[in-house]
């Protein structure tokens, strides 16, 4: 059902949005029936993706034939090729949890109006839970009026990730943004659909995302939620124009502040000194991995690489001197002669 108080266009990206969701509920009833296939390594497509997204382009193109068409499985094969109205469209965002029966996936669709993302709809078909954004009229969940979370202090953030899972992605670098993310914040999640981690930072259910190698239909429809919801999003460095760079941050504007000093120096857009500041810390996590577990000076992961300010030394104070570990305990057997017939038992005063 249309809303009077949604744009025109927001109304038909939603009517498709379910449309689809429909068609991926009946599917999840039996997902062991599902026809699978590989794109490539660890990157699947269901016949669920398709259907979902023949539904979505049908509607949109039936209301707007004129407007353009991105979407994840076909591309630009639909819709007109020149227009300034592009639809940008993931029929199924977390294939991969999909198909496992574990429910974090959605539907993304955004407009973009001369490379602007001006409508967003993200749907969880699951929960039945829906997100839209039109450009400067806020951001909604359910038609309520959602914002970004008012936490300042990245100590007490839930911040949401996603893992690398492509042959080729640089493993070693997310464990060195790991090591250095992790024990500064509350907790670290890895849900497997952007879209809908973009819709809960927006929501405020996070208090930021970050992750690597995403396409424009991964995250068009989330940055707008985000921005309409008060947040800020950007490449690693904090450069709004992210869309088409394959990395992404979104936070409230005070933990973003907070990670992009943490996230820049692994950028791809990076200066010279902060990529070689980056590479130094990858081979010192990466080294670390392989060191001696009890050799606790190599332990890059413990609570102690953050700096507490609170236990620092001031200024021209000499530094404490270092605690001393504590010996460690010697354990002695006692030997205990066994007892002689007729002799005292185990317990007995007499023993004594």
């Amino acid at each position: 059902m249309s809303s009077p108080n949604l744009h025109p266009m927001l109304n038909v990206a939603v009517k498709a949005a379910r449309a689809a969701g429909a068609i991926i509920n009946r599917a999840a009833l039996d997902v062991e029936a599902v026809r699978i296939s590989q794109k490539q390594v660890n990157d699947f497509v269901t016949e669920v993706d398709h259907a979902s997204e023949k539904v979505i382009i049908e509607t949109l193109l039936g209301a707007y034939p004129g407007h353009g068409i991105l979407a994840e499985e076909s591309g630009t094969e639909h819709g007109a090729k020149d227009s300034d109205y592009v639809w940008i469209i993931d029929p199924l965002d977390g294939t991969t949890n999909f198909i496992h029966g574990f429910p974090v996936y959605c539907v993304s669709i955004a407009l973009a109006v001369r490379g602007k993302v001006e409508q967003a709809v993200v749907y969880d078909p699951s929960r039945n839970d829906l997100f839209t954004a039109t450009k400067g009229r806020g951001a909604y969940m359910n038609e309520r009026r959602i914002r970004v979370s008012k936490r300042v202090k990245l100590s007490e953030c839930l911040i949401a990730t996603g893992f690398p899972f492509r042959t080729g992605d640089n493993f070693k670098q997310y464990l060195a943004i790991m090591a250095d993310m992790m024990p500064r914040m509350a907790g670290l999640r890895r849900p497997g659909a952007a879209a809908l981690d973009l819709a809960y930072v927006a929501a405020g259910f996070t208090d930021g995302f970050f992750e690597t190698g995403l396409n424009p239909w991964d995250v068009a429809a989330g940055s707008l939620l985000v921005t309409e919801a008060g947040g800020l999003i950007g490449n690693f460095t904090g450069e709004p124009d992210f869309l088409e760079q394959r990395e992404c941050l979104a936070a409230a504007p005070r933990i973003y502040g907070q990670l992009v000093p943490l996230l820049a120096k692994y950028s791809k857009f990076a200066n010279v000194d902060d990529k070689l500041r980056a590479s130094d810390r990858v081979r010192a996590v990466s080294a670390s991995t392989k060191a001696n577990a009890e050799d606790a000076s190599v332990d890059l992961y413990a609570r102690s690489t953050v700096v507490d300010f609170a236990d620092a030394p001031a200024d021209g104070a000499a530094p404490a001197a270092p605690v001393a570990p504590p010996a460690p305990r010697k354990l002695t057997r006692i030997r205990r002669d066994a007892p002689t017939a007729g002799g005292p038992f185990e317990g007995d005063a007499s023993a004594k």
